[in-house]
Order: structure tokens, then sequence, then C-alpha cells
């Protein structure tokens, strides 16, 4: 039980602290969470599909990560591919927390716009300054190997470095959710001070960068290809979403997902056969597990407006899951390293499975007729699941990793980064689409009317068919992609 403790911490090595400081820094972007998620449902005339809607559009950043990917691997500013970014993408993350604090605090600056507005421009700035971030902090996971092993240990230590990396991204999440939860609920009646103290997340980013002397890294000629490419794809995303074309997502999302295939093809050309069909089919087994839609802001809701869950108990929750998934990564670091990919799927897929059914028995109230409080089956439901949720990205990055192809490290993990996310957009979609379908809605009112009444007698449904989904779907392509057989 020592050994396994120590596995990551005799791991660690002083090259890895800028890498781990900035995944640290993104870890810390759910500080503000707990406040803003109340402040939406409180502020915002904003339904579950409308809110399922956004997300697929915060995602789209992730999908042209291909572009800041080129850039840091081929264009210099002020002398550095890797430094300046990060200080480009704190910057962003430091303008979305001013403009947060202006339009809570209902600041003169911003009485001009509406409050959605706002909210979805800081929301969108925001996702820009960490993609960035991501980019550098993915590339240098490449970099800071010791290249004089051999190729197993090589391997071995590049698995190792992205559970270290997911280990400080879950210590971030731990700490932050729980303090920015406990402060979410102090000042309750002033949120915009949580985004006033959130400022300290794009500074430690800073600090990560700064105070560490990076190796010199090559600069590779430019991929006009994937560049131009990539920002022409971008435009064209912009233009969509701002002049509001009909199924403007549903078209982004498959000319991106077109696009990405495009310029992976490009890539991986010098790889064997093998290990192509390889890195194909289990790009598709991981592409499905993380397209499963989600229940939604209805459920959020719900457990607000029905069970009373307040912003203190969110705290408490955020903490649990935090610290426990942290301490699942912890143990589990031997075992995600070993397993393979559809050992390590299969098995999450039937746990995730199993744990959302304390959920729905809640919806029946299942909980009141065992007399059971439902704050205590949402704190152990929550404190079972947690570990689970960090797997799956482990071995995706592990893979990618592996197969990085020199000079090309950081164009490459923005592509592979891209495809996963546009599972995420492809997951969006679905929740929006549900939720359409099975209406959720909680009162909003306008001047003292209400405008929108509250409505969960849709919500058990909506619970059954996602929970149905994400078995049958990821179970069934998990068994007909299994990436051992290539």
């Amino acid at each position: 039980m020592l050994d396994i403790f120590l596995i990551p911490i005799r791991a660690l090595r002083i090259r890895y602290a800028p890498l781990l400081l900035i995944y640290f820094s993104y870890g810390s972007s759910i500080f503000t969470a707990i406040a803003e998620n109340f402040w939406v449902k409180e502020a915002l005339d904003m339904s579950a599909s409308d809110l399922a809607e956004l997300a697929v559009w915060l995602t789209t950043p992730w999908t042209v990560k291909m572009i800041f990917g080129q850039m840091i691997d081929s264009i210099q500013i002020f002398g550095s591919n890797r430094k300046s970014y990060v200080y480009i993408g704190a910057a962003l993350i430091t303008l979305s927390s001013v403009l947060m604090i202006a339009v809570i605090g209902d600041y003169v600056i911003v009485q001009d716009f509406s409050k959605k507005f706002i909210y979805i421009i800081a929301s969108v700035i925001a996702v820009v300054g960490f993609v960035i971030q991501d980019v550098v902090a993915d590339t240098m996971t490449t970099e800071v190997v010791d290249k004089s092993q051999s190729k197993d240990k090589i391997n071995q230590e590049l698995a190792t470095i992205q559970v270290l990396s997911r280990l400080s991204l879950g210590l971030a999440i731990f700490l932050t959710s729980w303090i920015g939860g406990e402060l979410a609920s102090v000042f309750k009646d002033n949120r915009e001070v949580v985004f006033m103290i959130a400022l300290f997340v794009p500074l430690l980013s800073i600090l990560g960068i700064s105070l560490v002397k990076l190796n010199i890294v090559t600069v590779s000629p430019i991929n006009k290809q994937v560049l131009f490419g990539g920002l022409t794809f971008a435009v064209f995303i912009v233009l969509m979403g701002y002049n509001d074309v009909p199924y403007s997502q549903e078209i982004v999302f498959i000319v991106s997902f077109s696009v990405v295939l495009y310029f992976l093809r490009g890539l991986i050309t010098d790889l064997d056969a093998r290990t192509i069909m390889h890195i194909k089919m289990a790009m598709i087994v991981i592409f499905v597990y993380r397209a499963m839609p989600s229940v939604g802001a209805g459920l959020n809701w719900w457990q607000i407006d029905v069970l009373g869950f307040d912003e203190a108990f969110f705290a408490k929750l955020s903490a649990i899951a935090g610290a426990i998934a942290l301490a699942g990564m912890w143990f589990s670091a031997k075992f995600i390293i070993k397993r393979s990919i559809v050992e390590v799927l299969i098995f999450l897929t039937i746990i995730g499975t199993l744990l959302s059914i304390p959920i729905v028995a809640m919806y029946y109230d299942v909980h009141i007729w065992l007399g059971v409080d439902a704050r205590t089956v949402a704190l152990v439901d929550t404190a079972i699941s947690s570990p689970f949720n960090y797997i799956s990205q482990v071995l995706m990055l592990t893979l990618v990793a592996i197969h990085a192809p020199e000079g090309k490290k950081g164009t490459w993990f923005a592509l592979m980064a891209s495809l996963m996310n546009i599972a995420l957009a492809a997951a969006g979609l679905l929740t929006k689409y549900l939720n359409k379908i099975f209406v959720v809605s909680r009162e909003v009112m306008t001047d003292g009317v209400v405008i929108s009444t509250q409505n969960y007698t849709e919500l058990g449904s909506l619970l059954w068919v996602v929970i149905g989904v994400g078995f049958v779907i990821p179970i069934v392509v998990i068994l007909k992609f299994n990436p051992n057989k290539a």
C-alpha cells in the first residue's frame, strides 16, 4: 500500500513543474462554477436547451486547437513559442473575470448590453484563454521527458506525466471547487466578489511558466495547410454562429469533424499500417465514450428547487468529489498505465451506469420510502463515482503522447484534442435534442412577473434515456472496434 502511495511522488521531477502548474490553473477554473450556476439560474432567462446549446458553442474553441498548436510549433511571439502564449492565455482569462465582475455587479460600463450577451462573451473569452494554455501544456508533456532512456522507458514516462497532469488538475478541482463553493455561499448577495478572488487563476500559470527555465525548442516550418485551413474554419464558425444560420451547430459539427480527420490523416502517414489502425480504433471507442449525452442543467435546478441543495452543500459535494477523485487517480496510477483501453472503458461504462441509479431513485422518492436524507444519498453517490471521471482522459492523452511525431507535437496534440472535443460537442448536441424533447424548466421571473413556470415532470424520462443511451452505445462500439485486434 505504501509503495502504491509513493508511486506518483517518486515519479515527480522538477522539470515537470511548469506544465503541472498550468494544469493546476486550468483545474482552478472551477473556482467560480457554483457561484456562476446560481447566478445564471437567478439572473438569466435561459432554458436547459439554451444552456446546452451554449455549451456546444463553448466547445468550438477546443475543436480549432490545431490553429494554436501550429502557432506554438512554428510562430514565435517576442522570441518565444511557449511562454508568450501562456501570458496571452492568462490575459484573456483575466479579461473574462473582469467582464463577469462587471455584469454580476451591474457596473455602469456594461449596462448598455444585456446580461446574457456579456455572459456569453466572457465565457467564450475564458475558453479561448484556457485553450491556448492547454495547448502549451500538452506540448510540453512530450518535451520534459528524458530522451536518453529506452523506448519502453520513454513511453512509461509519457504515461506517468499524463497521470501526474491529471493529479495536478484533480488537486486544483478539489481545493478550488470546495473553497469557491463555500465563498459562493458566503457572498450569495455579492457574487461578483467570488470572481474578484478568482483573478488568482491566471497568476498560477504565469508563475509556472515564468519561474522555470525551459529548454530551447526547435521552431518548425509553418504548415500552411493546417494554419490557414484552421483559420478559415474558425472564421466559418464565427460567421455561422453570429448570423444565427439554421442548424448552424450541426453544420459546424460535421464540417469540423471532417476537417480534423483530414488534417490528422496527413500527420500519420509516416506511421506503419498497424499503428495507424490501432490509433483509429482506439480513437473511435474513446470518441463514442465521450460523445454520450448528459441530463443538462435541469438536473441541477431540480436539486436546488426540489431537494433544497444550496451553495454550501454543492461546495461539500465538490470537495468530496475532488478529494476522492484525486485519491482514486493517485492509487490507480499503475492500473491505468498497465490496462488496455477496452478493459478500462468497459469498466467505466458499467460503473457509470450503476452509479446513475441513485439519482433516478431520488427522483421517484425512493430515499423517502427508505427514510434516507437526499443529501446523504448525493454525498455517497458522489463519493463513489468521482474517481472514475478522469481516467478516460489519461488513456487518450497517453496514446496521443506515445505517437506524437517529432517537430509536430503541438499540432498533433491539438488535432487529437480537437477530435476528442468534437466528441464533447456531439454530446452537447445530443443533450440539447433530449432537452427539447423532455422539457424541464425552473421558475423565471422578470420584474416580478413569472415568465417561465417550474416543471420537472419529464426529468425522470430524461434520466432514463440518458442512462440507457450511455450504456448500450459505448458497450456495442467498444466490442465492435476493439483496438487490441489491431
